[in-house]
This record gives C-alpha cells, sequence and structure tokens, in this order.
C-alpha cells in the first residue's frame, strides 16, 4: 500500500519525547546550558557578557511552546480538511487585497528573481495572513526554552537562539522584544533566525532588512530565499496526473525531492493531463481529496516550495492558493 499524506497540524517532532509535568515559568540565569551559552557568545562572538546575561535572566521557560511542539503526530488532517484552512474566500480576498496594495515590490521581486508574484503572496498568506498573525511568543522565550528543555531538538534551537543574538545585534532590533510563533519564526514570513540572516534582504532602501514589520523587505526577502533554493522561472510546478489500471501505488508519497523522470512515472501508469517535458524529474503524490483520491506530479519548483516547509500538503496549499489569487 502507498503510504498516505497527512499533514500534521502543529510540529510534532517531539513525539517520543515526553514533556515533564509543568513547572512554575523560570527564568535562565542558572540553567547549566544557558551559563554555556554565556560563555559562547562571549568568547566566539564577543559579546558583552553582563548583556547576554541579562537576556538569559529575562527569558522564560513557557511549558505551553513544549507542549506545542511535542504534540502527539496524531493530530493530523487530510488533504481535503487541510486545504480547507488556507484556500479559502476570506483569505483569498485578503491575498488580492495585498497583491493590490503592493502591486509595485511584487513585480520588482519578479523582475529580479524569477519567482511569480501570486507565489511569493501566497507564502505570506498562508503564513501569517498577511502579517495578522505572526505569532505572539517573545522569541527569545521560545529559543531558550527549546534551546535548553527540548532534549530532541536541543543543538537546533541553541544554534538558531545563537543566530537570533547575532541577527538583532545586526539588524539594530531589541532582542528581548520580538515575537513570532513558538519555534521562534518571525515576520510575514516567518523565518527562523538563521534563514533572515541568510536570505533576508532590505528591498525598500532603507538600510534594514525588516521582514517583522515592513512588508515590502518581506516580499524581496520571500522571493530571495526561492531563488536561492532552486527555483526555476517560468517552470511548471505541479501537474495533475491520470493513473492507468495496474499503477505503481508504493512509488507515491516516498520523496518531497523529485528523484524519477516523467517518462519513469508514465511507465508507472502516472499520466500527466497537462504535457510535461518527458525527461524532467518528478515526484507522485497521491492526495485524500473532498471526492476522493487525487494524483499530482510535482517538479522541481513544487520541490523548492517544500524547502520552506517540509510538507506536500503544504507546498500545494501554496500553489492552489496562488492559482486562486489570480484566478479571474
Amino acid at each position: 500500500m502507498f503510504k498516505k499524506l497527512r499533514a500534521v497540524v502543529m510540529l510534532s517532532v517531539g513525539v517520543l519525547f515526553l514533556p515533564q509535568p509543568a513547572l512554575a515559568e523560570e527564568n535562565y540565569s542558572d540553567h547549566a546550558q544557558a551559563k554555556a551559552f554565556v560563555e559562547k557568545m562571549v568568547s566566539e562572538h564577543n559579546f558583552d557578557r553582563g548583556y547576554v546575561q541579562q537576556l538569559m535572566a529575562e527569558a522564560t521557560r513557557k511549558q505551553t511552546i513544549l507542549d506545542a511542539i511535542a504534540r502527539p503526530a496524531e493530530k493530523t488532517k487530510t488533504w481535503a480538511e487541510y486545504r480547507k484552512i488556507f484556500v479559502n474566500e476570506l483569505r483569498i480576498s485578503q491575498g488580492r487585497e495585498f497583491m493590490q496594495q503592493y502591486a509595485e515590490p511584487l513585480a520588482r521581486a519578479e523582475r529580479d528573481f524569477g519567482v511569480p508574484a501570486n507565489i511569493i503572496s501566497a507564502i505570506i498568506g498562508v503564513e501569517t495572513r498577511y502579517g495578522r498573525h505572526k505569532g505572539n511568543y517573545r522569541v527569545i522565550d521560545a529559543l531558550t526554552t527549546l534551546g535548553f528543555d527540548y532534549p530532541p531538538r536541543s543543538k537546533f534551537f541553541s544554534s538558531e537562539l545563537e543566530q537570533y543574538l547575532l541577527l538583532t545585534r545586526e539588524q539594530g532590533f531589541n532582542a528581548a522584544e520580538l515575537k513570532g510563533s513558538y519555534a521562534g519564526a518571525m515576520g510575514y514570513g516567518q523565518f527562523i533566525s538563521s534563514s533572515y540572516r541568510h536570505y533576508a534582504i532590505d528591498y525598500d532602501g532603507d538600510g534594514i532588512a525588516d521582514i517583522v514589520n515592513n512588508p515590502v523587505d518581506a516580499i524581496g526577502s520571500v522571493a530571495n530565499y526561492f531563488k536561492s533554493h532552486g527555483w526555476l522561472p517560468g517552470e511548471v510546478i505541479t501537474v495533475k496526473a491520470r493513473v492507468s489500471k495496474g499503477f505503481d501505488a508504493k512509488v507515491a508519497n516516498q520523496n518531497l525531492k523529485p528523484t524519477l523522470t516523467v517518462a519513469a512515472l508514465q511507465d508507472k501508469g502516472y499520466q500527466p493531463v497537462t504535457p510535461v517535458a518527458a525527461e524532467q524529474v518528478a515526484t507522485a503524490m497521491i492526495l485524500e481529496g473532498e471526492s476522493g483520491e487525487e494524483y499530482w506530479l510535482g517538479l522541481q519548483n513544487f520541490y523548492v516550495i517544500t524547502r520552506y516547509n517540509h510538507s506536500a500538503l503544504y507546498a500545494m496549499a501554496v500553489y492552489q492558493f496562488s492559482e486562486q489569487l489570480v484566478a479571474n
């Protein structure tokens, strides 16, 4: 049987990690890992010791963050259920308003980076409803809580905390004030700290790459992220497919990265509904839609969308939402 593709509603990388019983919120002034982190920032990045110590003293352990990231994988949705969250009239209306309001920077980003304006707009709409829901957790609380009190991904989030302090120093932000998601993602496009430092750009010429408050910078930064991850201008993202009797279901939903040519998938029973070059590589998907199973082929640009969020359902939602933004 093929592996059914479902969406985890909340990040569930900690399925095997059982969170500790809720404790009173506490700061990180005396936490052993936090003390080691202070030393690292002083010795490797020349931060003022007192400044980092003060940040650790102000950072608060949040049990709600640990609960969110360790939520069981059973909290899932089918493609039909997942799609309704993002492809709906309210979000489409908000997206069209955004595209009209920021038509100039969107058109400029499309010229500069080769990423369509509706794809850029769809990402920002899916992530934060165009800045309406950017997250209510202080980033310093999210990253210290997960970096020092979430063993399954402590190394990753400690690294993101390091990146966060470097970022706030570079951009002149107040590290104690910025807010984001429970995992520390920030701004209109929900960049984690390392992505912010690598891909966020100043796109309005004011000297600051501010994707937290500046939608123009967010537009340029999302486009830059996509180009940096291999977006192919003008190429197909995904196409529907028909399957023949006896098709090979085992090749579906196996990899986000395309590995088989379209010709090879045709041999396995997947026929693109619209023409696609036989030599292109693609990944086959079977989705549980409203009217039953749907068959799709995702190409390179579909894979690029999954670099933003490692989920085929996420990428499909972005794609279909983007199509609605420019539909007549």
